[in-house]
């Protein structure tokens, strides 16, 4: 994924951010920030040690044991010394210890475990810590593949029509097949104004398409808010990040100066992030006493947080979830389930619950590994699996079609699984293609000269460069206005 920013609290493995408010939970208990995996990493939870009084205390590792002792190396050893002496040629040893250690890393299975040797984890740190820029997605690799998690609101990414389970096959041309997500972080990261190409398969298609993408700054505001019609006020969450708490704050005093009557929350397509601020989020929807989540460490019962605030959201709420809904959103999501009563709308969230902590070694490099898991109030697991909807409400299909390249030209007399494509688009945008059907014909022509005039560009009626960026945009205005999951929140609201 690109990154999501650095802002999105995401993937910065090298520098632990400022909270700006720890929740405390008990004496020795743990505090962590969660990170959703945007663009630039994977999702991370920093813990740090509290006593009662709020003291930082340092915590010792227990003595190692010496090199010598360690007899479940011996193997290891032996096949470096080997390598070192024998091979034909004189070996590079840090890339040879660099690629032991990710040998390791991939052995677990595990996603969102990873590794940044020297070079990698001093670029990231660098790209994060000069700006915000990218194209705003959060990504993550699984079974060789990077796939998008989700995009950012008002992002490139999400203005270039990705979305998640999209899979990324190359950047501008390089396969990232078998890197890491914070691999292909760098590569798809960048300045403002410059380009990236990526190939993108998404659902059934036999062939990825390159999209270009211009990168941005990665909007740093993560709460948008609008009073819908009879009352029912419409606030989205983009990620949980560091100032996102206050942007909700400030956003429920002005819904609440208008009038409203209902909420409906909305976290689509939001990757997650900080865990203090999640908990801060739930905790207004929640009874003081009942339960947010729970923190189960390795070989540690489950710590149970529980609502304790002073300010609660008073009128009824909906929560609108996707497939892009993980980590913090899904800590929400469960939240608000199991111990408010409010009704999920929408489709089964991503599954992410597991928590990260990243390790600087002592030669710059980073280690980031999942030492936690984290359960619902009710102590249910829902990593790979999942929050499902109480009102389960599909995307359209249109929503799910496949990119059409604007640089392949479609015209009359032409056959493809790709004219079919363009020919729903073009009949969910309100233009008339005949039958859907995969031959472009005269009707089509004719539906795609009409949109030509409707976008001011030479009517020709053959589909290439403009006129595809144009339909496709077309299609993804229509998709946010039709938006049928936020207009059943509103209608469950309306009924209570």
């Amino acid at each position: 994924m690109e990154e999501n920013n650095g802002h999105e609290q995401e993937n910065e493995p090298n520098r632990q951010l400022p909270a700006k408010r720890f929740i405390k939970l008990k004496p020795f208990s743990f505090v962590m920030l969660v990170f959703g995996l945007v663009v630039a990493t994977a999702a991370i939870t920093f813990f740090v040690l509290t006593t009662g009084d709020g003291k930082v205390v340092e915590v010792v590792s227990p003595q190692k044991q010496t090199i010598k002792d360690r007899k479940e190396f011996e193997k290891l050893y032996n096949a470096y010394d080997e390598m070192k002496v024998n091979y034909f040629e004189d070996i590079d040893e840090t890339a040879i210890i660099d690629g032991a250690i990710n040998g390791m890393i991939d052995a677990l299975g595990d996603p969102y475990s990873d590794y940044l040797n020297q070079k990698e984890a001093k670029q990231l740190n660098e790209s994060i810590s000069s700006s915000f820029e990218g194209i705003g997605a959060e990504i993550q690799e699984a079974n060789g593949y990077i796939s998008v998690v989700s995009p950012i609101k008002n992002s490139p990414a999400e203005r270039a029509g990705l979305l998640p389970n999209d899979i990324i096959i190359a950047v501008n041309d390089e396969s990232i097949r078998g890197m890491s997500s914070s691999e292909a972080v760098l590569l798809i990261r960048g300045e403002k104004g410059t380009t990236v190409t990526l190939s993108i398969k998404r659902g059934e298609a036999v062939e990825p398409v390159d999209v270009k993408i211009k990168r941005d700054v990665i909007p740093i505001e993560t709460v948008y808010a609008e009073m819908l019609d009879d009352g029912i006020a419409h606030i989205h969450i983009t990620s949980f990040s560091e100032g996102t708490y206050d942007e909700l704050l400030v956003a429920l005093d002005e819904m609440e100066a208008e009038g409203m009557k209902g909420l409906v929350v909305d976290v689509r397509q939001n990757p997650g992030g900080r865990l203090d601020t999640a908990i801060d989020i739930s905790d207004l929807f929640v009874e003081n006493g009942k339960n947010i989540f729970q923190f189960e460490g390795k070989g540690e019962k489950a710590e149970v947080i529980t609502a304790a605030g002073g300010r609660k959201v008073e009128v009824p709420v909906a929560l609108v979830i996707d497939d892009g809904s993980a980590s913090a959103s899904e800590i929400l999501a469960g939240a608000l389930k199991e111990s408010a009563g409010v009704p999920l709308i929408g489709v089964k969230t991503f599954g992410k619950g597991t928590v990260q902590t990243p390790k600087d070694l002592v030669d710059g490099s980073n280690l980031k590994l999942t030492t936690a898991k984290w359960l619902t109030p009710n102590g249910n697991w829902i990593h790979k699996k999942g929050i499902e909807p109480d009102i389960k409400v599909p995307y359209p299909s249109y929503a799910m079609l496949p990119f059409l390249d604007p640089a392949v030209e479609m015209k009359n007399g032409m056959l493809s699984p790709s004219i079919k494509a363009a020919e729903e688009m073009l009949e969910a945008v309100g233009y008339e293609p005949g039958e859907v059907d995969g031959l472009y014909d005269e009707k089509t022509t004719q539906a795609v000269k009409k949109l030509q005039k409707d976008l001011t560009l030479e009517a020709t009626g053959i589909l290439l460069g403009d006129t595809t960026y144009g339909l496709m945009e077309k299609l993804r205005k229509k998709i946010q206005d039709d938006d049928p999951q936020l207009k059943k929140a509103k209608e469950v609201l309306l009924k209570k």
